[in-house]
């Protein structure tokens, strides 16, 4: 974790306002339930509607990438960003996805880590992207040979959602929900 405390404060449902309070009803109602992120992301209830409607997009069955796949962009940017919290929280949902836990270990080793052919494609892509936000010609056209044009784009939009998403955790401080551990490699970041 980059922070040892919170900057914003995740906000309790006693302090909610009305507008505050409808923002967080979607997640309430969902499957992870009200996180640090969410109640954090509350002190500006606008943004937070339209932070849920795409990351819905993102997580949702409208992204073609398949749950596995689309975990294993999200588990790298977490992992590049050095964002405790996001790779937290998606190594439980990875797992309900599909992957290892010897996958998410070799997430963090990058595409040489004896990936298969698309996998190292997925995760190259995303190195790409975080390195100088563009994927070049080589990994795009590797990407191609194993995934739909559709799919390609969904990689970019993974990618680019959960950079800042890393960005909102890393920088806010928001910390981990109750009953989590840290991943130890991302301990002083």
């Amino acid at each position: 974790m980059r922070l040892a405390k919170p900057r914003v404060e995740p906000l309790r449902d006693d302090q909610l306002t009305p507008e505050q309070a409808e923002a967080l009803e979607p997640v309430r109602n969902g499957t992870l339930g009200v996180l640090n992120i969410f109640r954090t992301l509350a002190h500006a209830p606008k943004a937070l509607k339209r932070f849920n409607d795409w990351g819905g997009y993102v997580l949702s069955r409208r992204n073609d990438l398949p749950a596995r796949e689309r975990e294993i962009v999200i588990l790298r940017v977490g992992y590049l960003c050095k964002s405790g919290y996001e790779f937290t929280q998606h190594t439980r949902i990875g797992l309900q996805s599909g992957l290892t836990e010897a996958e998410i270990e070799a997430i963090k080793r990058g595409a040489e880590a004896g990936w298969s052919a698309a996998d190292a494609a997925l995760i190259r892509a995303v190195d790409e992207l975080h390195r100088d936000h563009f994927i070049g010609d080589a990994t795009w056209a590797e990407l191609g040979r194993h995934f739909t044009q559709k799919q390609c784009m969904d990689v970019v939009f993974t990618t680019g959602q959960y950079t800042q998403v890393s960005m909102i955790l890393n920088t806010f401080g928001v910390q981990l929900d109750e009953g989590q551990t840290l991943d130890p490699e991302l301990k002083g970041y």
